[in-house]
């Protein structure tokens, strides 16, 4: 018998099984260069970190307490009548500004003057009878000198001069009366100031509690002045800075900037009213600082950001904010040591404004890291790019705006 051929799919085999044998021993080379090239990396040590740093300062910082403020008069009063009449001129415009003591309204003055002119006509009639009774007095009296009548008679001519003296005084309360009346009819600027909405016109007929005969509850007054020059902000302070504004106050006004929210436009103060009590809600105190406005800037009603700084941090250590790094635990800065090594120190934030943070738990002097600080560990190699101070990292940070001055404070932490 002749031998059986090997098939071709027997013949394949063996050399598939080689190429599988040759990819293994390939990758296996490879496997084992790619770890001894991370090994090799990992022993080798880091480069250094580039970061940049700024020098800790001691300086005073003026704590800066911000608040959000109302625009309030100063004085603000509702005209009304008081004598019933009807209203002969208004002398004044909506909106228009008053001196203290212009005439606003002339109300008719015809019964008023009548009755003066009736007063006035009554004293003289008593004055006339005066005389008349003291001549006869004086006649009396050399009659009686005389011996020509009894004491009687001249007790009676005493007596009518002593009455009519008495009249005329009660006649003379009863013109200056009179003139009372009569000045009710002129309607005057009880200050300077600026005029509101006006609610009656001339022929408008007023009454004392009422401003015209279609209003008979009173709501409505002739009109409203306002005095707008000088104005008060009222705003409040928390509590805990009462007894350091307290203290400042004592040693003189204690300067506060008000700032518009529309235009951003700054005025200068100074505190003029602090509350007689807390209030026990928000645990804040009520205060108002008034302010020269003599083009009108601040309008009653408007809001506006209220800033005061009622204490100083004396000698404080001062870092730029950016530096300040907050922890799982508390906060914390990277300070770099002579050998360009970094290492975390714990602090304590007293107080933030923008650009810069006052600290403790770091002395005047020591570097610290601002830019950078994500990419360290404790131990760590850096190469310090640039160097500032916290004052130049502060300005390097501020925002570009009006004049590039604007600045916005925050409150302590």
């Amino acid at each position: 018998m002749s031998a059986t051929a090997p098939s071709p799919r027997r013949r394949r085999w063996p050399w598939i099984v080689g190429f599988l044998l040759i990819v293994a021993a390939i990758s296996w080379w490879w496997l084992g260069l790619a770890r001894s090239r991370d090994a090799n990396a990992a022993r080798r040590p880091a480069g250094p970190v580039v970061v940049v740093t700024a020098m800790a300062e001691a300086r005073d910082v003026p704590v800066k307490l911000v608040a959000n403020g109302t625009v309030t008069a100063l004085q603000s009063v509702d005209l009304r009548a008081q004598i019933t009449s009807t209203v002969r001129e208004v002398h004044i415009r909506e909106g228009q500004n008053v001196k203290a003591g212009e005439l606003l309204f002339s109300l008719d003055a015809g019964t008023e003057q009548a009755n003066l002119k009736k007063a006035m006509a009554q004293v003289e009639k008593d004055r006339a009878d005066l005389a008349t009774a003291q001549r006869n007095l004086q006649r009396q009296r050399d009659l009686f000198e005389q011996k020509f009548i009894a004491q009687a008679a001249l007790d009676t001519a005493q007596n009518q001069v002593d009455t009519l003296n008495g009249q005329l005084g009660i006649d003379l309360a009863a013109v200056e009366g009179a003139k009372v009346a009569r000045a009710y009819t002129e309607i005057r600027a009880p200050f300077s100031g600026r005029t509101g909405l006006i609610n009656v016109r001339p022929g408008s007929l007023v009454q004392p509690g009422q401003n015209n005969a279609s209003s008979t509850t009173g709501a409505l007054p002739l009109v409203t002045v306002t005095q707008v020059d000088p104005i008060s902000v009222a705003f409040t302070l928390p509590e805990k800075e009462f007894s350091a504004l307290q203290q400042a106050l004592r040693q003189g006004p204690v300067e506060t900037v008000a700032t518009t929210q529309s235009g951003g436009e700054s005025f200068k103060g100074r505190i003029t009213f602090v509350d007689n009590a807390v209030d026990t809600t928000t645990g804040t105190i009520r205060l108002k600082a008034e302010f020269e406005n003599p083009q009108a800037r601040l309008w009653p009603g408007m809001y506006v950001t209220v800033q005061v700084s009622p204490r100083t941090l004396q000698k404080a250590t001062v870092v730029p904010a950016q530096a300040v790094q907050t922890g799982p635990e508390s906060r914390f800065v990277y300070v770099v040591d002579g050998e360009h090594k970094v290492a975390p120190r714990t602090v304590k934030l007293g107080y933030v404004e923008q650009g810069f943070a006052v600290v403790d738990g770091i002395s005047p002097g020591m570097r610290v890291v601002t830019e950078g600080a994500q990419n360290l560990r404790p131990g760590s190699v850096v190469a310090e790019a640039e160097r500032a101070s916290p004052v130049e990292s502060a300005e390097g940070n501020k925002p570009e705006g009006k004049g590039g001055k604007h600045k916005a404070a925050a409150n302590p932490a």
